[in-house]
């Protein structure tokens, strides 16, 4: 498997595009997308775990429980159709109704997205033209893919793409994926929108296992503000057009593609974490020497959530004690007498902790190891060979800035 220049367009037979329909008066930004597949793909999908859940998400979930099959996906920035009732539900079916009229497929083959605001109905003259520009410019070109990887963003800084190649039961096949994620981002799913195309042959049923095993380890493993957003969606669509042996037992070409499909959200969910909202540096945290897995996750994730220490990691502050607090919140069972707490960075690396106390540390050289953009936390438990690693960022005054002005 390796890694390529590519996007959503790089799998044998999808094509993309990304423009400006309108939707939020006064901007400049693309804020429309389209996916589409020139045959019909198996689908699988992960959704929020909020309550309050989105339009379109309902449209989606029902999509790919009762169907399994879709050929587009059509996403808009700016709104996010949640909270809107009946009508919104409606506008979510209508979108896909325009989409399929467009391209010449069923509506309940056709999926969307939305992001941006709570509370607002979707522009529907504005969606109905955006559709026709978009069925007008879609193509399988590298720059089609950039396109629609920049019209989903919102406070996002940079868009967000991954590819790779790989090989299949003797075939050539393909992964390509976008996303979208910089705040209400907390490991409950995935809280972003996630888009990921293949042109592996695989049933239904065995693309959605794939998905929810990576989904487990990589998007759920994710914070940045402890917000969980009402539009979570990841979804994977795979047309067979690489021509392998369809898949449908989990042999070693199950597991070949499952790596890949790791490989893609694990790559996801770092950027996500290192541009979250107002972020300037990438925490990631290991918990390792854990009893089991679900214990590890338990303490990885308290940590990354902790606000006081995504401040500690702002300010390069070796505050070991917001991690070993954090850890001592989070509901697992532990020793904090058996605690070892290591920091490191592209710098070096430097024990704060060890059996629950503190070393004789230098600050000033755990200072230069927390300068860095991507800094590591690991937290050894002594009580196991299990681990697990979470992602997340520091806390700034930039977040408060934004988040306090987002709807302008």
């Amino acid at each position: 498997m390796r890694k390529i220049d590519g996007g959503v367009t790089t799998p044998k037979g999808y094509k993309a595009a990304g423009l400006r329909a309108g939707i939020k008066a006064g901007k400049t930004n693309k804020d429309m997308a389209m996916i589409y597949s020139l045959v019909p793909a198996a689908v699988a999908g992960t959704f929020t775990r909020n309550i309050v859940k989105a339009a379109p998400v309902m449209w989606d979930k029902n999509l790919v429980d009762t169907v399994g099959i879709a050929q587009a996906v059509v996403v808009n920035s700016g709104i996010a159709n949640a909270c809107t009732g009946a009508p919104g539900y409606e506008d979510a079916k209508k979108t896909a109704k325009l989409a399929g009229d467009a391209l010449g497929v069923d509506a309940d083959k056709v999926l969307v997205a939305s992001t941006g605001v709570i509370g607002f109905t979707l522009p529907m003259d504005i969606i109905e033209s955006g559709i026709g520009m978009l069925k007008d410019s879609i193509s399988d070109s590298r720059e089609s893919a950039i396109d629609a990887a920049t019209a989903i963003l919102t406070t996002d800084t940079h868009k967000k793409e991954i590819a790779y190649e790989f090989e299949i039961g003797g075939k050539v096949a393909h992964i390509g994926a976008m996303c979208k994620g910089s705040g209400m981002i907390h490991p409950n799913m995935g809280t972003m929108l996630g888009f990921i195309t293949t042109d592996v042959a695989i049933e239904q049923s065995l693309l959605q296992k794939a998905l929810r095993a990576t989904i487990e380890d990589t998007f759920n493993m994710v914070s940045v503000d402890g917000d969980t957003s009402t539009n979570d969606t990841v979804l994977v669509m795979a047309n067979g057009l690489a021509e392998n042996e369809l898949i449908s037992e989990e042999n070693d070409d199950y597991n070949t593609f499952k790596d890949a499909l790791y490989a893609v959200n694990e790559y996801l969910a770092k950027q996500i974490a290192s541009d979250g909202e107002g972020a300037t540096r990438l925490f990631e945290v290991n918990v390792v020497g854990a009893p089991d897995v679900n214990t590890a996750k338990i303490l990885a994730k308290s940590i990354v959530t902790s606000n006081l220490t995504k401040c500690a990691i702002y300010g390069k502050d070796a505050n070991w004690g917001r991690i070993l607090c954090a850890m001592g919140y989070s509901g697992a069972e532990f020793d904090p007498d058996k605690v070892d707490i290591t920091i490191s960075s592209e710098n070096g690396s430097i024990k704060l902790v060890e059996n629950g106390k503190a070393t004789a540390f230098d600050e000033d050289r755990a200072t230069e190891i927390l300068s860095p953009e991507i800094v590591v936390a690991t937290a050894d438990v002594k009580l196991g060979d299990a681990k697990a690693t979470a992602w997340g960022c520091d806390l700034t005054y930039d977040y408060v800035k934004i988040n306090a002005d987002y709807r302008s």
